[in-house]
């Protein structure tokens, strides 16, 4: 570690001994114990409907371009989609659907990327088999998709995430006639936990993802695609950097990857609360409660041979993984990563921001691997 200074700046700035403990601790919590579904805005108020058509006070979110759901209390879910009209009382959007629950004029909503819920039938139409990865610490359940060809793609999903933030992807990789197995891992719902009960940024979650890659090979696969979101993007970086079957990796698909942790970590404890000094103290208590070199995971990508096609999904608006570090990967890596930006656009949310700018070049990416 490489923070030595800033910790004794941090500690000065925030205090001493037990105090300055307690403090890394909670600063760390939602590093290593993260929300199970985030990115959720704060309350928006429903001020009008109309027939295909919803007025929303007006707020960050509600500008939000692209699709996005509205959650309300009782498990109310509603898919919005374009602004068609907004002054300074309000901003109407197109109303796409409303698949749970009553909206009303005055309901309390969240905006959230959830825009598909379920599992790729019930969501999608898609027929799909409940199978499971054998994993080191035990089985890890999964959605396997049929397809003609033979390379196949793994979708790992990120923390504060579950397997439907995969859903919006599968009826292009299903269009090119793709098998997809969608993954857990250790800590997920349905998943063995990891042995201390924390995260761990990949480090350890990685191997999980190599699993699914040997199940792939196992089933007939002549190869496959990582295709990740978040830290499931630093996690399908690392099975092809670390695993004994990388060779079977054909291209890496990264959409927000988590690229320099350190940074990534203390700009988490900032969504919690705690800036500066405590963020700092967070970051620190969260490599002491884990034992990750925040600083040397972050490397991973500089050390990897990145020899397949990548394609690389960011946001210069990110507030999680900086934008600068995809920068630098691009750059250092320029034969091989392709880097499309998505101004912005919010953390693991792409796909939300511009749905058919993004299915587009997911298609045009994978159809020469075909």
């Amino acid at each position: 570690m490489r923070w030595g200074t800033a910790a004794v700046v941090a500690a000065a700035a925030v205090g001493a001994g037990a105090v300055v403990l307690v403090v890394g601790r909670r600063a760390s919590e939602r590093m290593v114990h993260p929300p199970a579904a985030g990115q959720e805005s704060g309350p928006v108020l429903v001020r009008g409907l109309a027939p295909g058509r919803v007025t929303f006070s007006r707020t960050p979110e509600s500008l939000r371009p692209g699709r996005w759901a509205v959650e309300w209390e009782d498990g109310g879910h509603a898919v919005v989609e374009e602004v068609l009209e907004g002054d300074e009382q309000g901003v109407t959007r197109r109303l796409v659907s409303t698949d749970r629950g009553t909206l009303t004029p005055g309901t309390q909503v969240r905006f959230t990327p959830r825009v598909h819920l379920g599992d790729p039938t019930s969501a999608l139409g898609l027929p799909f088999t409940d199978t499971a990865v054998d994993g080191e610490l035990g089985a890890l359940p999964a959605w396997r998709l049929d397809g003609k060809r033979g390379t196949w793609v793994i979708l790992v999903h990120g923390t504060e995430a579950d397997r439907q933030q995969t859903l919006p992807v599968l009826p292009v990789l299903h269009q090119l006639g793709l098998p997809v197995l969608s993954v857990t891992y250790r800590g997920d719902e349905g998943a063995p936990a990891s042995p201390d009960g924390l995260s761990h940024f990949g480090e350890t979650e990685w191997r999980d993802v190599e699993s699914a890659v040997r199940l792939a090979l196992d089933s007939g696969a002549g190869g496959v695609v990582l295709y990740g979101w978040s830290l499931g993007a630093t996690m399908a970086l690392q099975t092809a950097g670390r695993s004994a079957w990388a060779h079977a990796v054909r291209g890496l698909v990264l959409d927000s990857p988590v690229l320099d942790l350190p940074a990534s970590a203390r700009r988490d404890a900032a969504r919690a609360g705690f800036t500066g000094a405590a963020a700092e103290l967070g970051a620190l208590a969260a490599e002491g409660r884990t034992g990750v070199d925040l600083a040397d995971s972050s490397r991973l990508a500089e050390r990897t041979d990145l020899n397949v096609p990548t394609l690389l999904l960011h946001s210069p608006a990110d507030r999680i993984a900086p934008f600068r570090a995809a920068e630098r990967l691009a750059a250092a890596r320029s034969r091989t990563v392709s880097l499309q930006s998505f101004p912005g656009a919010e953390h693991a949310a792409l796909w939300n921001s511009a749905p058919d700018r993004y299915t587009e070049l997911l298609r045009r990416w994978f159809t020469p691997l075909l």
